[in-house]
């Protein structure tokens, strides 16, 4: 005897449009107003349109700004499995045609990410950056807000991101660098290792 199929949801809320062919894995929510494509492809768990994190701070404390701009995903886009797209607080925030972000992934208010980018498991992008075409944004990338990532550019895993990519660049680090810089830097500490070993000898109190 088979056991009987267990029964996911799937939140759609008010106004959202969805493309054909789209599929919705369990539990996916779509608050109102996000506006899917066709050949959209959303994993279990993923938030589409929520509101964004923004405050204003004061002695009272933390007042909410209210989002009320828009969430898109244009056609054969893929949003993996717990990963969130949240909505603009003005403009909209857009993920283009043929994007795929791996599980965990979170893009936040007023984010334009281009066609065909890889973000993969843990990138997180801060609100209001613009990323190109074809940008591939390894794992844990972080990425600050209001930035500009050209097109085509590569950011190798575990970045930090805190200033304006150039189209086709490769960078990695913390801060991000241009990539041969940084492996050059970390050749160097490596090679400072034992140099400083030599030095500690050196200081060593002597008998006599």
């Amino acid at each position: 005897m088979k056991a009987p199929a267990a029964l996911f949801t799937v939140s759609i809320g008010d106004g959202v449009s969805v493309g054909d062919d789209s599929v919705l894995g369990p539990r996916v929510v779509c608050y109102p107003g996000a506006r899917i494509g066709s050949r959209v492809v959303l994993e279990a768990g993923a938030v589409i349109g929520g509101d964004g994190f923004g405050y204003l701070s004061g002695a009272a404390g933390h007042a909410r700004i209210p989002h009320i701009g828009g969430c898109i995903l244009e056609d054969d886009v893929e949003v993996g499995s717990n990963s969130c797209v949240d909505r603009g607080s003005l403009d909209d925030t857009v993920v283009g045609r043929g994007t795929k972000l791996d599980n965990l992934v979170h893009v936040a208010h007023n984010v334009r990410i281009g066609e065909r980018c890889l973000l993969m498991a843990g990138v997180g992008v801060a609100g209001s950056t613009r990323v190109g075409n074809d940008v591939i944004l390894a794992g844990h990338v972080g990425v600050t807000d209001h930035l500009r990532i050209g097109d085509g550019a590569r950011v190798a895993a575990k970045s930090a991101v805190f200033g304006d990519v150039e189209a086709g660049a490769v960078i990695s680090g913390h801060p991000a660098r241009a990539n041969r810089q940084f492996l050059r830097a970390q050749a160097a500490l490596y090679r400072l290792t034992p140099l400083l070993t030599r030095l500690e000898r050196l200081a060593e109190p002597r008998d006599g």
